[in-house]
């Protein structure tokens, strides 16, 4: 027998997001974000889903990529922070592997590679995150160095980063992409640079390609709600089961630290599951749970395999009832709120402890 909990996933819901970055970006075209196992949901299950469906597909590094290609992925890839040292060029260009240029020592390291196969190449501008990226005054001459290269094809995509889209009010999106518009005037090729923000709420900013990824997984990046984002549904149900029930008294505390104790005589529920299964443990007392459909609240801290809820109020909970996390019926966005995190934390830190289940294709 099992523990009861996993991250349940439903494909379809996957392809209606997928189906929704589309619409609203109806002359892009599409490279889904698989980065980080999926943000957490399985890197295979969800890129064999997407690959016939998308463009290309976008990972952070090499080993990323390999995961897909040995997966029996071949499409396109994209390695979003570029090489790591020099020689992983040379293996990008055997895998067709697309390499994201961010750096001079990126662009010296393909001038003076001598692979056989020749490598298509993204230039990233950085006109406002100040992670990643060349100077705009720099991106003629670095695209130039690029084009000048017989080991890297012609057709170069220029690219930037949004560090606010999912703030509407902020005027850095307006700012960074008129800057990235006018530090590539002039030059040939596609351009990129609408995240899953920016598909949302900037459609000036689609360009060529798009660059979905929270999005593709049900949530909403917004910091406020937008109406764009009401078609989006939830990829990822994290679910459990009631393990245990108990009466406790008035004044009664429960779990570690007893930071909880008991207001009136309180019937609580424990479930089987806990920050050792990727549920947070700096989710504080009140946060929502489900319970047969119902809403309940933590009552105390998060154990390791464990969680304790109160369900005073609920009628007729028995052992075994169905508790939802986080999916179906309870926003991913209101549990990351909570704990204080986003929701990009909670599902990429899912531990292969909790097994991924597909319930819906």
């Amino acid at each position: 027998m099992a523990r009861p909990n996993q991250a349940r996933l439903n494909l379809a819901a996957l392809r209606n997001n997928l189906a929704l970055a589309k619409a609203l970006a109806p002359n892009s075209r599409v490279m889904a974000v698989v980065k980080a196992n999926a943000y957490g949901h399985g890197a295979i299950v969800i890129a064999q889903e997407l690959a016939p469906l998308a463009d290309a597909l976008a990972v952070a590094s090499v080993e990323e990529a390999v995961a897909l290609r040995d997966g029996g992925i071949q499409t396109p890839i994209l390695l979003l922070q570029g090489v790591f040292e020099a020689k992983e060029i040379e293996f990008a260009a055997q895998h067709n592997f697309w390499v994201m240029v961010n750096s001079e020592q990126q662009l010296h390291w393909l001038e003076e590679s001598r692979v056989e196969q020749s490598v298509t190449c993204w230039l990233k501008v950085d006109t406002g995150m100040h992670r990643l990226g060349i100077l705009p005054e720099q991106a003629v001459s670095s695209y130039q160095r690029l084009r000048a290269c017989a080991q890297v094809r012609q057709d170069i995509v220029l690219s930037t980063h949004f560090a606010c889209a999912d703030d509407r009010q902020s005027d850095l999106t307006a700012r960074q992409f008129d800057e990235f518009l006018q530090s590539c005037k002039g030059l040939s090729g596609e351009r990129s640079a609408a995240n899953s923000a920016g598909v949302l709420a900037w459609p000036a900013t689609h360009c060529d390609w798009i660059r979905p990824g929270y999005m593709l997984y049900g949530n909403s990046p917004m910091a406020l709600e937008h109406p764009n984002a009401q078609g989006l549904r939830p990829v990822m149900t994290l679910v459990s089961s009631v393990t245990a029930l108990r009466q406790v008294a008035t004044g009664d505390t429960v779990g570690y630290g007893a930071t909880w104790q008991a207001q009136r005589p309180t019937r609580i529920a424990t479930v089987t599951i806990g920050y050792g299964d990727g549920y947070p443990r700096l989710a504080p007392t009140g946060t929502p749970v489900l319970v047969n459909g119902q809403r309940a609240t933590l009552a105390g801290r998060v154990s390791m395999d464990m969680i304790t809820v109160d369900v005073t109020d609920l009628p007729a909970v028995s052992i075994g009832d169905e508790v939802i996390l986080w999916g179906e019926g309870l926003p991913l966005s209101e549990v990351a709120s909570h704990a204080s995190t986003i929701g990009y934390e909670l599902t990429t830190r899912m531990p292969a402890r909790t097994p991924r289940i597909v319930v819906v294709n």
